[in-house]
């Protein structure tokens, strides 16, 4: 261990991980890190070298090919990790972590004979200014790379090589097989064109990112510009009211796990919230103004702001629950909300953000003003609320209050 850092063994321990974001999956190879604790902080730094799990042992990689070569790469990126961190502490008392992980990465680059566009990304995605929501989306797209397995390196970055991995992305639609889609596993499931727009813009801007810091002359996607469609934006899928009506009334034993994913979908149904912003959910953030609680959060997603005022059914599940939203995995809810549609015999198929859909028609079915639905869904611009309805209102505050009046005399 270095010198300066054993000096500091009070406050700095370093140590060899593996995978400490825990993304790795059914076996799978894992990157292995260097790991540095200071004043209860920790902080990991790629060193582009993956193996199993079971091929690290206390620090030491073993019972693989090559390992010997390997323990000697990880070695010298442990050594330039620990310089590194004594420069930045020695010059301003921090770790300067995006200082520390570009220089430790052109000696990864330098001697490593890895994927080096998907050791990059990794790399990346931790610096990235953006929302928790939104880096999920990119290591998703991390993900998907390592199973296309085609776009690794950087001579891979051409437009064919894009057009290649898009190819791939839209053959995950079809499911030639029951067997094929096995073994696929998670990610056989269909993928819409929105997912596969969504794939190709967080690429897209990381390969911005890439051309800004000179690892690629020029992003493939400039040539490839208006090439890839979000899909059919107009054709919103929404509940009409008797149907969500017939899922209000759905009854449920309360405390099961189908109650409490029927009183978040109904929650988001009469808020419009995404389910992110449900989960951040903070009734104490709110005001009761002549009776109504109201509030101008921020969309976790977007950092957006919205109006948002609590609608008669919304405030009656929070008292169920104590003033809280129910805590719900995603995957769990989406589950359940499958069973729920079954037992409302809707045919939409129910998913999450169904329920910010149906929010939307119902405010403008119901005479909203579409500029007030587009403040209460936090929505950058009105070209956005478009695709739901055109209609006449007033003020969001007053449209919230002729709903919540219709709502009560239910």
């Amino acid at each position: 261990m270095d010198k300066h850092i054993n000096e500091q063994i009070t406050k700095i321990t370093t140590a060899i991980v593996w995978d400490h974001r825990g993304r790795v999956t059914n076996g799978g190879k894992g990157q292995v890190e260097v790991r540095v604790t200071y004043n209860r902080k920790s902080y990991h730094f790629g060193t582009g070298v993956k193996v199993h799990k079971s091929e690290l042992i206390a620090g030491q990689i073993v019972n693989c090919p090559g390992a010997d070569e390997l323990n000697k790469r990880v070695a010298i990126i442990y050594q330039k990790v620990c310089a590194c961190v004594n420069e930045s502490l020695d010059e301003s008392g921090l770790i300067d972590t995006e200082d520390i992980r570009r220089r430790v990465w052109q000696l990864v680059e330098g001697q490593s004979d890895e994927p080096t566009l998907l050791i990059w990304i990794d790399q990346q995605i931790p610096l990235l200014d953006i929302k928790e929501g939104t880096r999920k989306h990119y290591v998703s797209l991390q993900n998907r790379l390592e199973q296309y397995g085609k776009l690794r390196r950087w001579q891979d970055v051409t437009v064919e090589g894009i057009m290649n991995f898009d190819a791939w992305l839209h053959s995950l639609n079809r499911k030639s097989d029951k067997m094929g889609a096995m073994a696929l596993g998670r990610l056989a499931d269909g993928l819409s064109d929105a997912a596969i727009y969504n794939y190709h813009k967080c690429l897209k801007a990381l390969l911005h990112r890439a051309d800004m810091f000179g690892k690629i002359e020029r992003s493939p996607y400039e040539r490839l510009h208006g090439k890839f469609k979000r899909g059919d934006r107009d054709n919103v899928e929404y509940l009409t009211e008797d149907e969500m009506r017939a899922i209000e009334l759905l009854d449920y034993q309360d405390g099961t796990t189908l109650c409490i994913c029927r009183d978040l979908f109904v929650f988001q149904m009469y808020t419009g919230l995404s389910y992110s912003d449900t989960q951040s959910f903070d009734i104490s953030t709110y005001k009761k103004v002549r009776g109504k609680w109201v509030q101008n959060p921020e969309r976790v997603k977007t950092g957006v702001s919205y109006v948002s005022q609590l609608l008669p059914p919304v405030v009656g599940i929070l008292k169920k629950y104590d003033w809280k939203v129910p805590r719900v995995e995603n995957h769990v809810y989406n589950r359940m909300l499958k069973a729920i549609g079954e037992a409302a015999k809707i045919k939409t198929p129910l998913h999450s953000h169904l329920a910010r859909h149906s929010f939307a028609t119902y405010m403008l079915s119901n005479g909203t003003r579409i500029e007030n639905v587009s403040r209460m869904l936090g929505h950058t611009n009105i070209t956005q609320t478009q695709r739901y309805a055109k209609v006449l209102a007033k003020d969001v505050h007053s449209d919230f209050d002729k709903i919540a009046k219709k709502l009560t005399s239910k």
